[in-house]
């Protein structure tokens, strides 16, 4: 089995495929001080309880946007199942695909993975949307080409700003609004409003202006748990997948394995 850890700026996920199927997936918050120790305890219960021997375990890979808890996930790999991980984007684990941009060396692991699984599964010309701490915004061209994107703050963080810099607005939950009206007849739902559908607005805006620059066909690929609730109140979604980016380390650890 192989054992995908994809680490993000909120949570880290780890997978457990049997081929290219999951058969489980976990998460818990990021924190770059969480030791291999610290990683194994709580990971061996969880395999435990899904009846899988740690010797079941026979590849890891892992890719991070934390590059602090790099070392922890190695002694992870290393102390607790005898395995030299396999890290995304090094060695033979290589992006394998072409960075068109005038900074390559800075697209985010995550990026880089969602780009390779999005072209594999879907192919052409697309654009990927992921939803994570930051909403980034893909232009992978037909040949898995990565063209460049947009970072946007992520809605979370958007509404952690408007909620944090004022004195009385209330902390609300992110949630599709239950009519299209756009104007609000209390306090939270004007926020939730400005926070929803301005969201919207902006997602929509963007990728129409994407694809007009990109001048052909395109596909729309998202990922990332708000994708789902995004997706109710619009229709730019093309294909909707929310293991992307772990899909991506399966692929990329099979290729790793073919070298």
């Amino acid at each position: 089995m192989l054992l995908a850890i994809d680490v993000g700026n909120t949570n880290v996920v780890f997978a457990l495929f049997e081929g290219s199927d999951i058969r489980a997936r976990w998460r818990i918050a990021t924190d770059g001080r969480r030791t291999g120790d610290e990683y194994a305890t709580w990971l061996l219960q969880l395999l435990a309880m899904e009846g899988v021997e740690r010797s079941a375990i026979s590849r890891i890979i892992f890719a991070s946007v934390v590059p602090r808890a790099d070392h922890n996930l190695t002694v992870l790999a290393q102390k607790y199942f005898g395995i030299t991980p396999i890290i995304a984007g090094q060695g033979a684990a290589e992006w394998g695909f072409e960075i068109d941009v005038e900074q390559p060396h800075t697209l985010g692991a995550d990026r880089a993975l969602n780009c390779i699984a999005a072209h594999a599964l879907v192919g052409g010309d697309m654009i990927v949307v992921d939803f994570g701490t930051a909403t980034k915004f893909e232009a992978v061209d037909f040949n898995g080409a990565y063209k460049g994107g947009i970072i946007a703050p992520g809605i979370n963080l958007s509404l952690d700003a408007l909620v944090g810099k004022t004195a009385k607005l209330p902390r609300i939950a992110i949630r599709a609004p239950e009519t299209s009206s756009v104007i609000g007849r209390n306090t939270e739902d004007q926020m939730l409003i400005g926070v929803f559908w301005g969201y919207v607005a902006m997602m929509e805006g963007l990728i129409e202006r994407m694809k007009a620059e990109i001048g052909r066909p395109v596909k729309v690929v998202a990922t990332g748990g708000l994708a789902i609730l995004f997706d109710q109140k619009t229709d730019i979604f093309d294909v909707i997948d929310a293991d992307l980016t772990i899909r991506g380390l399966q692929i990329l650890a099979d290729r790793a394995g073919e070298t």
